[in-house]
């Protein structure tokens, strides 16, 4: 693997425009902090329960906006199986390793304080990474580590949202209409024949299809969200790298910032009005709470770290010749930004369920933060390139070769 290739547009445009709505995401936050806890958080916090149109707004938010959000992550996931990382199972390996590492061990310590008990549900939430944030995070760092550093991390946190998705759809659905969802699936087989048979190459049938498959799935029991990702593999694609011409090309360049400046903040908005009561010290000493801290703070480095050194002992894959462990450990301490995917998991795991939803988004903003800080001065003062390292002038990057 060349780790010198130039990283390509689109991931590039990602990368600025995580590094840009991290930011207003935090900001965000600390409004929705501040206001739940003023004088206005009972208004703040029940204009999101009103209803409009047969659903409250936080849930058009949590069930429409997010479809979109996840439709965006369905893109870039595609483009990293098809053209990215994820193409060359070779090279897939590491990431997918290393996922796997991020998701199993926060899922155990999780399990570990709750097995057998109502808060049990919440399994799924140390098991999910920011993307955005993490690479925003990442951003912020520049030329200081290594290019196959963002790759890898990229590619690691889209397999971990590809694992919450499946999480989401597998363990939070909730009562199941068989025929809502054969509709939905019988939509989506038919924007695959427009794709695949008819070569239907306008983004609007696969847009309206997509609005419908949403509906179906809403009704179904199926979290609604993962209608966005099914669209995304049924929208045209090229096998040529950042090929502008593309559907799916044009819609991930068109989504990037709508979702990084509208609906990311909207979402926070809606789901960070956590009120911080007299008792707050005692909730993040709960069971669920302990699970989320320990599982995000320790839980993502540690199993990203053990599953990816163990991945390259066994011969199964190896780094790229830029990276140390050092950096796979940055990457871990990043791993640990749940923020957006672990507070929608919290939703869904918790419905009505208002005290422990607060308390564990509560865990969730302090781990992330603890995370987001401890990956970004780690990589800060230990990411840049040592003495000890490999000089990647003077070797060989090709993948049938030995280092």
């Amino acid at each position: 693997m060349r780790i010198e290739k130039k990283l390509s547009h689109t991931f590039n445009e990602f990368m600025q425009s995580g590094k840009a709505g991290g930011i207003l995401l935090i900001l965000c936050t600390v409004v929705s902090l501040a206001l739940a806890n003023s004088a206005l958080g009972a208004d703040y916090l029940g204009f999101w329960h009103r209803y409009v149109a047969g659903l409250s707004i936080e849930h058009w938010v949590n069930d429409a906006l997010m479809a979109i959000f996840f439709l965006l992550i369905g893109l870039e996931l595609k483009r990293e199986l098809y053209n990215g990382e994820l193409s060359d199972l070779r090279r897939a390996m590491l990431p997918i390793l290393a996922a796997a590492g991020g998701i199993a061990v926060p899922a155990l310590i999780h399990l570990g304080f709750n097995g057998g008990t109502p808060t049990q549900a919440g399994i799924g939430i140390p098991m999910a990474t920011d993307i955005a944030f993490a690479l925003g995070v990442l951003s912020l760092l520049g030329k200081r580590v290594p290019a196959s550093l963002k790759v890898f991390l990229a590619a690691l946190a889209v397999m971990d949202d590809l694992g919450a998705i499946i999480v989401i759809a597998v363990f939070y659905t909730s009562q199941l209409s068989f025929a809502y969802l054969c509709a939905a699936l019988g939509v989506f087989a038919v924007l695959l024949l427009m794709q695949r048979v008819l070569r239907v190459m306008a983004l609007w049938p696969y847009l309206l299809g997509g609005a419908l498959m949403w509906f179906f799935m809403l009704q179904s029991g199926v979290h609604a969200t993962i209608a966005g990702v099914l669209l995304a593999f049924a929208i045209p694609d090229s096998a040529v790298e950042d090929d502008a011409a593309s559907p799916s090309h044009r819609l991930e360049h068109v989504l990037h910032q709508p979702v990084a400046f509208l609906i990311l903040p909207i979402f926070a908005l809606a789901n960070t009005g956590i009120v911080i009561g007299a008792g707050w010290a005692a909730e993040l000493l709960t069971s669920n709470s302990l699970g989320i801290l320990l599982g995000l703070g320790i839980g993502k480095p540690v199993g990203i770290l053990v599953f990816t050194f163990a991945a390259v002992a066994l011969g199964a894959c190896r780094l790229p010749l830029d990276l140390a462990w050092r950096h796979v450990l940055g990457a871990g301490l990043l791993g640990g930004i749940g923020f957006t995917m672990s507070i929608f998991i919290t939703n869904l795991a918790f419905v009505g369920q208002a005290e422990v939803i607060n308390a564990a988004k509560m865990a969730i903003l302090l781990a992330s933060l603890v995370a987001g800080l401890a990956g970004f001065f780690w990589l800060k003062f230990l990411g840049a390139p040592l003495a000890s390292d490999p000089d990647p002038e003077t070797m060989d990057f090709d993948d049938d070769k030995v280092h």
